[in-house]
């Protein structure tokens, strides 16, 4: 982790933060430092080790739980220590903690499991609706509960014409599912299907086609 390259983002994505997923910092060989934390603390909980994210006012680095035996800065969570583990610049050992950062105070992130909701679709036309058959698919590491697919023809200004909301459906980890969804098509409108996958209340994925006259 620590010899992968440190590009910041405003080079490489053009936004002033974007946290990449871990796969992401792997196929672009590189990231700044939230990106090798979340990296490098994905592959030790991957491997059974306990770990946190340490967030300070100017960097992100990680927690690697340890015994009271070990030697070295750490910060408690839940009565266990995080020793400091650096992933920018090559060579630091666990415990060791840069100068720079010595007498900060960091803000502490466990590795919660979450979702992670994809979906993909395709149309057909049945007499005067639209039929949609959308697969949702959930890649994350916990259950989502009270997903729901919101579709419809898009009018601009954030407004729809026509839409449409699926039931609620619940998604395991690693599963997937495929929902129907019927459209009227708006009459003589410039527009374009619109999918949105929300969960928690939130647009967490969403899709469009190409724009077309009704």
């Amino acid at each position: 982790m620590q010899s992968l390259p440190y590009t910041s983002d405003n080079e490489t994505t053009g936004y002033d933060e974007y946290p990449r997923y871990p796969i992401e910092t792997l196929v672009d060989n590189g990231g700044d430092c939230e990106d090798t934390a979340i990296l490098a603390a994905a592959l030790i909980d991957a491997m059974g080790y306990g770990v946190v994210l340490l967030r300070f006012p100017t960097h992100m680095a990680v927690g690697v739980k340890g015994s009271d035996s070990l030697y070295g800065t750490y910060w408690t969570y839940q009565d266990q220590r995080y020793y400091y583990l650096e992933t920018t610049g090559a060579n630091w050992e666990i415990g060791e903690l840069p100068p720079t950062y010595k007498g900060m105070s960091a803000q502490i992130f466990p590795m919660t499991p979450v979702a992670i909701l994809t979906h993909n679709w395709e149309s057909s036309v049945k007499g005067n609706y639209l039929e949609l058959k959308v697969t949702v698919n959930n890649v994350g590491s916990a259950i989502a509960e009270n997903v729901y697919i919101y579709s419809g023809f898009d009018a601009g200004n954030n407004q729809c014409w026509n839409s449409q909301r699926s039931q609620p459906f619940t998604l395991g980890v690693d599963e997937s599912m495929v929902a129907t969804v019927y459209l009227t098509p708006p009459v003589d409108k410039h527009t374009r299907i619109l999918v949105q996958i929300v969960y928690q209340g939130y647009s967490v994925d969403e899709s469009y086609s190409k724009w077309f006259d009704t």
